[in-house]
């Protein structure tokens, strides 16, 4: 299955989201608190009355989340809605950010969920609920209020399963350069451009890299996601994660190792033993690059903002690097989307606030918080711009906003889910140095075309 080219020419598209999914992926998407230096979340009580009730006059609308404690933008979207709907109530839910696709699932599937909304994380999630038919099909609401599904620049068109829409983006967060210039100017080196080829970012990431014990600076940062490597390689347009061959992405995994072995960023293994988070990695101020999506910009406004954040205050972004002959610009979407559970005890109301975060109104207030919506007017785009803390005066920054082409991270597949699976499990091992790039990549070609051919 090829891949469906993004082309969302964001005008003016500025960025700004929290999540994993891959793990968001899978942007992968999205990850456990912000700051912290660890991805794992509790969950939530949840309150003694767990019924969608009626408070007073009032009716409590559930919703599932994840990260209440760092995301900005909740608590604006609930005030505007209530604000506009004074007889209703919203309850958020957090189920965690490392496993929240894995408990919403469980949640959906057992007999005691009385969620009115929930919050997809990634396309994998996504197609695991559809299939197990927990989400209502919103097409007829769709039809019924009239929402215009162009504002969604074709997103909505590589969500729809068998003709359905189950789920509405309000998120479309895509990969970017972050970068620390006190890094740069403290080794005298000029700063990430917003054109440079695989060949020149792996050259600047080692020519910043300080490996003095005590002393270290690491030129990049790799999250231990798969797409923080993997997806390099589908920057060309050419190849897809679905493919079922994978040899394309051993040029990205032998500079990466390379640059492992040689200190230029932080051990895998180390990294995944110690559940150090990427935002608490770029937060100590020794890195000098690291790769991640736009959500992470609203969270680095707020926390540098309140004073958490001192090492890492003079940052800026630029454009995905790309291979030789692909156009400067070409990144990873990945987006977050609301359903309704079937048996989501106020569905029509529900559907009220889906349409609102979905829509314009609610992606002016995600605009404010410095987020990226999947809903981008001249107006949203104004507000993103404008976000106190962004870096507005540093051209780079801005012009990295601008995108070429987008490509989602992981299409929609019926078997997204196993496929997942397989590409982590096969990752891991490669980046431990359990299993030789050839090995893991030979690994995948085997697991995922079984996948594909059931």
């Amino acid at each position: 299955m090829k891949k469906r080219a993004l082309s969302l020419a964001l005008a003016g598209v500025m960025a700004v989201t929290t999540l994993a999914g891959c793990g968001s992926s899978s942007k992968e998407t999205t990850a456990a608190p912000e700051g912290t230096t660890t991805e794992t979340t509790t969950k939530a009580e949840a309150p003694a009355d767990t019924t969608a009730a009626a408070s007073g006059d009032k009716t409590t609308l559930k919703w599932s989340v994840w990260d209440i404690s760092s995301t900005t933008y909740y608590q604006p979207l609930i005030d505007e809605f209530e604000k506009a709907h004074p007889d209703v109530t919203i309850e958020m839910v957090d189920l965690g950010s490392t496993d929240y696709q894995t408990v919403l699932a469980t949640e959906l599937t057992g007999n005691g969920s009385d969620f009115d909304v929930v919050t997809v994380k990634d396309v994998p999630g996504y197609m695991t609920l559809v299939n197990k038919g927990v989400l209502e099909p919103l097409d007829s609401y769709i039809s019924d209020s009239g929402v215009d599904l162009a504002q969604y620049k074709g997103l909505t068109d590589q969500i729809t399963v068998d003709g359905k829409l189950y789920e509405l983006p309000f998120r479309n967060d895509f990969w970017v350069l972050f970068y620390n210039k006190d890094v740069f100017d403290k080794a005298g080196v000029a700063y990430p451009t917003n054109d440079m080829t695989f060949d020149e970012y792996d050259k600047l990431a080692r020519s910043v890299t300080v490996d003095t014990p005590g002393q270290e600076v690491y030129g990049a940062h790799y999250h231990t996601w798969r797409s923080a490597v993997q997806l390099f390689g589908i920057l060309d347009g050419k190849n897809t994660i679905l493919d079922g061959k994978y040899e394309f992405l051993k040029p990205y995994y032998d500079m990466v190792l390379a640059e492992q072995e040689d200190g230029v960023c932080q051990d895998y293994a180390t990294l995944k033993t110690s559940g150090l988070h990427y935002s608490g990695a770029f937060a100590q101020g020794n890195v000098a690059m690291m790769n991640m999506g736009t959500w992470f910009i609203s969270t680095l406004i707020e926390k540098i903002k309140t004073g958490e954040y001192t090492d890492c205050t003079n940052w800026g972004i630029a454009k995905y690097p790309h291979a030789d002959g692909v156009e400067a610009g070409s990144t990873l979407a990945t987006i977050t989307s609301l359903a309704i559970p079937t048996n989501a005890p106020h569905k029509d109301l529900a559907w009220e606030f889906v349409n609102f975060v979905s829509g314009a109104e609610g992606a002016e207030v995600l605009a404010a918080t410095g987020t990226i919506p999947a809903v981008m007017t001249d107006e949203v785009a104004n507000l993103v711009s404008a976000t106190e803390g962004f870096p507005k005066d540093d051209e780079t920054s801005v012009d990295a906003l601008n995108t070429a082409n987008l490509y989602l991270e992981m299409p929609v597949h019926p078997k997204s889910s196993e496929i997942e699976t397989a590409l982590n499990e096969a990752h891991d091992a490669i980046m431990t140095g359990s299993m030789s790039v050839d090995d893991g990549i030979a690994q995948m070609d085997e697991q995922v075309s079984a996948i594909l051919a059931e």
